[in-house]
């Protein structure tokens, strides 16, 4: 009997630990996304160059998009310089997946068959971009869990520094199935906190104090913004469902955006990138293709601009200031 208490002890002490160890890991995660949101970033003085990391929720039409975006706001604001891009994606891909050589990238052929593709480690190796927006596979909860998030994400990021130690990284926020059980609107606004920042950057911030990175949110811009546009007064007719793709025989995709969500997702990426005020930029634009992408009318236009310059400007971590 003895030996069975003393097993019990060992086990209580070993749990108690454990539940020690993971707050004093949440605790520093905090400490380090505070002191992110104290190192606001300077707005670019010109046009950036920048590097895609991640799947078919970057996509070729958003970063196309966010070039036309950047070019408009660009002349707008009397600057030089050009947008110029490139990426790497795969098919649900984990940022693990992208780093280690003898991980299969699923999709990888035909996700990168297209002038903009780059190989991700020569790409970052070479200095030669400003930003680096890293994105993580979804389910998020289950990248955490068996992708080593936030470790992959710091590697990538030292990996872009060891390339250009002034480079920006910025961690891309993304969302889940429209018919997730949990609800949509709720998983975007639990899981932000919990894994994007609680599980992902935070900690990766914790490990390297010395260098900060920023968040693209572009889940709590599409969640504010269906909030706005479903609400009485919003956009009469509209539904959630009016962002994501429809497949060859109708049915919803219920993950993969359409040309309203990607232009809604660039307008986030470009708001964060150059710290300027999306409102006015033309929502005209051409898909990654050059055939001309299904615009929304103005009143979707300027909602959409007016809640991504509220959101982003709202969170610290985006290194916009006002």
């Amino acid at each position: 009997m003895w030996l069975i208490a003393i097993a019990v002890i060992v086990i209580v002490l070993g749990l108690g630990l454990y539940a020690w160890l993971q707050a004093g890991a949440k605790r520093s995660a905090q400490v380090a996304l505070s002191r992110v949101h104290e190192r606001p970033l300077s707005a670019p003085e010109g046009g950036m160059s920048v590097y895609h990391l991640g799947h078919s929720l970057v996509g070729r039409d958003m970063p196309a998009m966010l070039a036309q975006l950047a070019e408009a706001g660009l002349a707008r604001a009397g600057l030089a310089g050009t947008h110029r891009y490139d990426s790497q994606l795969g098919w649900g891909t984990s940022l693990r997946e992208h780093y280690e050589p003898d991980l299969e990238i699923n999709g990888f052929d035909a996700e990168n068959a297209h002038p903009r593709y780059r190989d991700a480690e020569t790409a970052l190796a070479s200095g030669g971009y400003d930003a680096v927006v890293l994105t993580e596979m979804v389910e998020i909860k289950d990248a955490v869990k068996y992708h080593a998030s936030a470790r992959y994400f710091l590697r990538w990021a030292e990996r872009a520094r060891a390339g250009n130690p002034a480079v920006r990284v910025y961690l891309y926020e993304s969302w889940h199935h429209l018919d997730d059980a949990a609800g949509w609107l709720a998983r975007l606004d639990a899981d932000f906190e919990a894994y994007w920042l609680g599980d992902i950057l935070g900690p990766a911030l914790a490990q390297d104090a010395e260098h900060p990175a920023y968040v693209i949110p572009a889940g709590q811009v599409m969640a504010e913004f269906v909030r706005r546009a479903e609400a009485s007064g919003g956009l009469d007719g509209f539904d959630r469902k009016d962002l994501f793709q429809r497949r060859e025989d109708g049915t919803l995709d219920t993950i993969h955006i359409n040309d309203l969500g990607a232009y809604l997702v660039a307008l986030t990426h470009y708001a964060v990138l150059y710290h300027r005020d999306p409102r006015g930029l033309p929502h005209g634009l051409v898909r990654a293709d050059g055939t001309q992408a299904d615009a929304p009318d103005a009143a979707m236009a300027a909602l959409m601009q007016e809640v991504v310059w509220e959101v982003v400007r709202s969170l610290p971590i985006t290194g916009v200031t006002e």
